[in-house]
């Protein structure tokens, strides 16, 4: 048994030996393997660093990782998403693994069969009606253009022609000038190579038209508003508006993710009453105080409608809100020389925060602007979404814009003809039986609608002069008093007179109003010219209900 022992425990040593040999052999070839591992990643990390803007990259990874190491997981589980998406195919037959190859008889066979759907519904017999009413003008727009269809001169009370600008001769030269000496297109955003030193003496012109430090321009109109709101207002901020804003405002109020309060058309005591709760909702919750923004418009392009300014400005003060007015019906057709609402009611432009308007209506240019502190305008140069991404407006349009000021400045003649001819149109249609005029007496926008309520819902004659419907909902109906109010403008332009509908956005706009007809007074016409075609239309009105009566 020893020496058994003995021999087993001597034939071993050389398995221990061959053992360990194996051991160090295996070590030796990993740290051989970590070696080149090691050598690789730093050979790439070597490469990578010398690719342009590595380093922020690395540094944004790095930092990642150190504030949220579970959001480095989710971004790799990300990209590896994405990479499996883009490698897989998508017309591979899953049960069989392979390609699906369609002979060219099949190819032809499966497009015959294919019909593509529409990219819109088709048009119903009142969309098409209304789009064959639409008259088109042959040479240039104004106050008598004259029509494609029929060659015939018409009296136009539907372009935003308010100070008579249109077909100003003196303006059509400097815009020609301009033409020749900067070309048509600006070529470029405000804030890369797009601003031209007309631009900004247009900018100039503005803020020392209306008395602010300030001014910034925009390119398109309808942008002007609805980037100046989100500018300002974020998430968290509060915003108490009227609830008869035009459409850019309330899609500006949108983008804006704030949060919204909204009060009464243009009543102001309801406003105050909104103040004084969104102070208490705070108070109650033991929130901290945010930014408050108060958005409503100079003159309402829904009804012409006016603010109180000078109450407006009070409330603001005595509750300590900001104030964003929409002066894009009001500036160039308010006040002795068209300053808008604070000419008219002789308070300085000083005590709105952001006053913005339009250069297309008021100066029969193109966009708007933003005027206030410079503060307030340097802001918008970075954070308004339509300065930065959009191209500046031509240079000729911004010529146009100053040379209007200019008219503004030295012809008040103009302005107070066009409260004149205002004042005709409204006396001659007060008289019209079977309408309803609203708005205010200052305003060049005149809208009026039907006296009678549709038979349809069994309501009888309105008695509050407003298009705006109680919250309860509307008690007319639209689509029948859209009908007849088409049919007015249509005996109108046979008549020659040139009038139109208030167009709206059904089912996107926040408030549905009542359908109107919309007249646009302009300093263009005499006022027997006015008075003539204010006429016009008060016979169209009576045709065309008179046939309703009778059918």
């Amino acid at each position: 048994d020893t020496l058994n022992l003995r021999s087993r425990v001597m034939s071993s040593i050389p398995n221990a030996s061959t053992a360990a040999a194996t051991m160090t052999t295996g070590n030796t070839t990993l740290d051989s393997l970590l070696a080149l591992l090691t050598f690789t990643f730093a050979q790439l990390e070597r490469i990578f660093y010398k690719v342009p803007g590595s380093a922020v990259l690395a540094r944004y990874v790095r930092s990642s990782h150190q504030n949220d190491p579970g959001r480095t997981v989710l971004e790799l589980i990300l990209i590896a998403f994405a990479v499996r998406t883009l490698m897989q195919s998508r017309s591979r037959d899953k049960s069989q693994g392979k390609m699906i190859n369609f002979t060219e008889k099949e190819v032809d066979e499966l497009i015959d069969e294919w019909t593509p759907e529409p990219l819109s519904a088709p048009l119903s017999e009142w969309e098409q009606r209304e789009l064959a009413s639409v008259p088109v003008i042959s040479g240039p727009n104004g106050p008598k253009p004259k029509l494609l269809s029929t060659g015939k001169t018409v009296v136009n009370l539907a372009s935003y022609n308010f100070a008579g600008l249109a077909g100003n001769e003196h303006v059509k030269e400097r815009a020609i000038e301009t033409l020749r000496r900067y070309g048509l297109g600006s070529c470029g955003p405000p804030g890369f190579y797009g601003t031209i030193d007309v631009h900004l003496d247009l900018e100039k012109d503005i803020a020392d038209f209306l008395g602010t430090e300030s001014s910034i321009l925009y390119s398109q109109g309808f942008s002007t508003i609805s980037s100046v709101i989100p500018a300002f207002c974020k998430r968290g901020d509060i915003i108490v508006a009227d609830r008869a804003v035009n459409f850019a405002i309330q899609k500006g109020i949108q983008i804006s993710r704030s949060t919204v309060r909204w009060y009464d058309h243009n009543d102001l005591r309801s406003l105050e009453e909104v103040l004084i709760s969104v102070e208490k909702e705070r108070r109650k919750r033991g929130g901290p105080i945010t930014r408050r923004f108060i958005i409503t418009e100079g003159i309402f392009e829904r009804d012409g409608e006016m603010v109180d300014l000078p109450k407006l400005i009070e409330l603001k003060h005595k509750y300590k809100y900001r104030l964003i007015l929409d002066e894009g019906i009001s500036f160039g057709s308010v006040g002795r020389t068209g300053r808008g609402l604070t000419e008219l009611y002789n308070v300085p432009a000083s005590q709105i925060d952001m006053l913005v308007g339009s250069v297309a209506n008021g100066l029969y240019a193109a966009g708007g602007f933003c005027a206030g502190s410079t503060t307030v305008t340097e802001h918008q140069r970075i954070n308004g979404t339509s300065f930065v991404f959009s191209a500046a407006m031509p240079a000729l349009l911004a010529v146009v814009g100053s040379e209007a000021i200019s008219y503004l400045r030295n012809t008040p003649s103009a302005l107070a003809a066009l409260q004149e001819n205002i004042a005709a149109v409204r006396a001659v249609l007060e008289k019209t039986d079977g309408i309803t005029l609203v708005g205010h007496w200052a305003s060049p926008i005149v809208h009026f609608y039907l006296k009678t309520h549709s038979p349809a819902n069994g309501a009888t004659n309105g008695t509050t002069a407003t298009v705006i419907p109680p919250p309860s909902g509307p008690s007319f109906d639209y689509e029948s008093e859209e009908k007849v109010l088409q049919d007015i403008v249509d005996d109108a332009l046979s008549n020659g007179v040139l009038i139109t509908r208030a167009k709206r956005l059904r089912g996107q706009e926040m408030v549905e109003t009542r359908p109107t007809i919309r007249i646009v007074v302009t300093a263009a016409l005499t006022r027997k010219e006015v008075e003539k075609a204010a006429g016009v239309v008060r016979s169209s009105v009576g045709r065309v209900l008179g046939k309703l009566k009778r059918a």
